[in-house]
């Protein structure tokens, strides 16, 4: 007998606002009472957008044996006492009808519209016990790297560097007056890997947090970890996502190397 898959607690937010903030970002604002159990500790932790397999956002045209479409975004901000959820979703056509589902519905949804969303869930933070800090962020990873940014201790000192599609994608983020704020526009002259390494590396204990595409992630795993010989207790390093591979692929290839670089430390 087949059993039929279990699902997540979803919860039903209705769009009250969508703004282009830069040319490559798109703000937008959830608001749900469904939410009210969520507090501002969640900022920077990440939720899942729901879809069916056609990229519909209405759920109730699934059969109950059938799970939703996942998409993970991190929440930009929470506002607990308006219940309203900020996301910022990096803006690009899609043109397979089978895939983007969040990138397309992030263009094309209205005021008024709805969605549910799961969540949310903790996304691991940066040691804060390091000497300094060295933060690496593409634009997936933005309002993550934010987050930690706010968490830092006040007299942090270190690197923050973004990669940006256009300088105008830039934002005004809250950090420590030592933590030196670098944005780096991809396509104009080295690629983010080499402008990480081109900086100088600072005296006493590193403590990194990283999240990009898988494969500039491997490549920054490298750095930090052979060259630099950070301790796994000081390094937090992810992919958000792999190019040309949709997330539940992707998914599938962080696990197998996460499980190759698990025996590596055994």
């Amino acid at each position: 007998m087949s059993k039929t898959p279990s699902r997540r607690p979803s919860f039903a937010l209705t769009v009250i606002a969508t703004e282009r903030i830069s040319p490559n970002f798109q703000r937008i604002q959830l608001q749900g009472d469904s939410i009210a159990h969520f507090d501002t500790d969640c900022i920077g932790d990440y939720i899942k957008l729901q879809f069916t397999p056609q990229g519909s956002t209405d759920l109730s045209t699934l059969d109950d044996s059938v799970r939703p479409v996942l998409r993970t975004y991190t929440i930009r901000d929470f506002d607990p006492q308006s219940h309203i959820l900020t996301l910022d979703f990096v803006r690009h056509e899609v043109k397979d009808p089978c895939c983007g589902f969040a990138a397309r519905w992030a263009l094309e949804c209205q005021v008024g519209d709805s969605i549910q969303i799961a969540g949310p869930g903790k996304s691991p933070g940066i040691n804060n016990s390091g000497d300094w800090f060295f933060l690496v962020a593409d634009m997936t990873a933005l309002p993550a790297l934010s987050a930690q940014l706010t968490a830092l201790p006040a007299d942090a000192q270190g690197y923050a560097v973004i990669e940006v599609a256009d300088a105008n994608d830039a934002q005004t983020l809250t950090a420590p007056e030592g933590m030196d704020i670098i944005w780096h526009v991809a396509g104009q002259g080295t690629e983010l890997v080499d402008a990480v390494k081109a900086l100088t590396w600072r005296a006493g204990q590193c403590a990194v947090w990283c999240a990009c595409e898988f494969d500039a992630m491997r490549a920054f795993r490298q750095y930090f970890r052979q060259q630099h010989n950070i301790d796994r207790d000081y390094i937090y390093i992810s992919s958000y996502w792999k190019n040309g591979v949709t997330e539940e692929g992707h998914k599938v290839i962080k696990r197998e190397d996460n499980e190759v670089q698990a025996s590596s430390f055994a």
